[in-house]
């Protein structure tokens, strides 16, 4: 039957997967990182265990293919939580206003225990057998009826199909291709925005959620940094307290104490005192993940390009295929898009295989 290989073990590659599981096609997922995930990446509080989501985070009720994925490996979500006085602070040296946050008739969801525990389902039922990770796929070459893949050790894999899942502007920008990419193809792939690429995201695990305790929902919005947003990032249980959210780009270039120093001072400002007394922080750089995001070569808007239909049409003698949530037409950029395009991918490598 040959072999799928698929490019990245994140979440469109690790669906992707479990859908050629499904079909009996054989596969093998090529990760470059030392886990898997992707733009998943939960990580636990050091001293309660709090789920603090580095990555992927929330999801709607509108995103029905993420939703049926959690229904069927039974995994809980519960709803983000809204209930108290927000802050937006315009200026760093005024007072912030204060306001409610009125119910949303589209509450948005977090996975019970980290988006993580999606990752882990995924990969446990295609098998972890068929993920090889610290492998970063640098050449891909067509040869007669088979595609000839290359990692950055030499080492070269056949293969009847490929399904690539990382960010287009990343595939055009660290793999080569022989025969070289369609030229509209490449400019669209060049001029396409990277989901969480300049994302800077930090957690701060608490003992007691202080905040609510003074009637604050932990829901701040600032345009004077360096927390841009912040949020309530409890556990599902109620048992687990942190605050999550996000730092202006530009402080990507500070170091972490830095960073923290920042931080800690504007949301005591904000919140109280009560702030100094975390018990761990973490953060999470996406502009410094090498297999997440590459440097624009000029402005990029939110979004650019997400979806774009040359992206449906495979490559290298309709063999290699594009996926990846920045590919799909449903909800490009989102978790939701991830699952429909590692879907769809899925399904026409298995057309190759001929097997639907």
């Amino acid at each position: 039957m040959g072999l799928t290989i698929i490019l990245g073990a994140g979440l469109s590659g690790l669906v992707a997967a479990c859908e050629l599981k499904k079909r009996g096609i054989p596969f093998l997922i090529l990760e470059a990182r030392p886990r898997i995930g992707g733009r998943i990446h939960t990580v636990l509080g050091a001293a309660s265990g709090v789920p603090m989501e580095m990555g992927a985070t929330w999801f709607g009720d509108k995103h029905v293919h993420l939703k049926g994925l959690l229904d069927e490996f039974g995994l809980a979500y519960f709803s983000q939580f809204v209930e108290g006085i927000a802050l937006m602070e315009s200026m760093s040296f005024a007072p912030p206003q204060k306001f409610e946050v009125p119910p949303n008739d589209e509450p948005y969801h977090r996975v019970q225990g980290g988006t993580q525990a999606l990752a882990e389902a995924l990969a446990e039922f295609a098998g972890r057998e068929h993920i090889q990770l610290n492998t970063a796929v640098k050449a891909v070459r067509l040869e007669g009826g088979s595609l000839l893949l290359a990692d950055q050790e030499g080492k070269t894999y056949s293969c009847r199909a490929a399904i690539s899942t990382l960010p287009p502007r990343l595939l055009l920008k660290s793999v080569q291709f022989e025969p070289a990419l369609p030229e509209a193809l490449a400019q669209i792939m060049a001029q396409t925005h990277t989901w969480m690429g300049e994302s800077v995201k930090f957690a701060l695990e608490y003992a007691r959620p202080f905040w609510r305790e003074k009637g604050f929902s932990g829901a701040i919005f600032s345009q004077s940094g360096p927390a841009t947003e912040v949020y309530d990032h409890t556990n599902a249980g109620g048992t687990a307290f942190a605050l999550k959210g996000f730092l202006a780009g530009e402080v990507a270039v500070f170091r972490r104490e830095e960073r923290l120093d920042l931080l800690t001072r504007q949301l005591s400002r904000l919140l109280g005192p009560e702030v100094a007394d975390y018990l761990s922080y973490s953060e999470g750089i996406w502009p410094h993940e090498p297999f997440t995001h590459t440097p624009y070569d000029g402005y990029i808007l939110p979004h650019q390009n997400n979806g774009h239909p040359i992206f449906a049409k495979p490559i290298l003698d309709g063999r290699f295929f594009l996926a990846g949530s920045e590919t799909s037409p449903e909800f490009g950029g989102y978790m939701d898009g991830a699952v429909f395009s590692g879907r769809w991918a899925a399904g026409n490598a298995a057309r190759l295989h001929g097997v639907r």
